[in-house]
């Protein structure tokens, strides 16, 4: 599993688009592929800092069952959404949590180790 963003998996030629899944409000017109709604932050959330938005994202995560998520997105799932690497993003709060619920690692797709974090 990797976080990415919908520029990168727009241009990359080595993902496999089956493998992409939106986890955001408003994915961009050309993508058709999967989303995963329970990942999906709230409208309220968009208009928040930082901080505000990390404690309201939380809750979120804090009522889904990481094992199913994992499950229901597939080892090779790509978590999409728009923020570049190294941007403050929730797809790496979701990787942080998968990764500590499950022992596993869910680096950004092309990056050593996801900076935004």
């Amino acid at each position: 599993m990797f976080t990415s963003n919908f520029s990168r998996a727009a241009k990359d030629k080595e993902i496999n688009p089956n493998t992409l899944v939106a986890i955001c409000l408003y994915p961009p017109k050309w993508y058709k592929g999967r989303s995963y709604p329970a990942l999906v932050p709230r409208q309220k959330m968009l208009k928040m800092g930082e901080e505000a938005y990390r404690l309201e994202y939380k809750k979120i995560l804090d009522n889904l069952d990481p094992r199913k998520v994992y499950e229901d997105l597939g080892q090779e799932a790509i978590l999409l959404c728009w923020e570049k690497p190294g941007d403050f993003c929730h797809r790496g709060m979701v990787a942080e949590w998968l990764e500590e619920h499950l022992g596993i690692r869910v680096p950004e797709w092309g990056e050593e180790k996801f900076v935004g974090r």
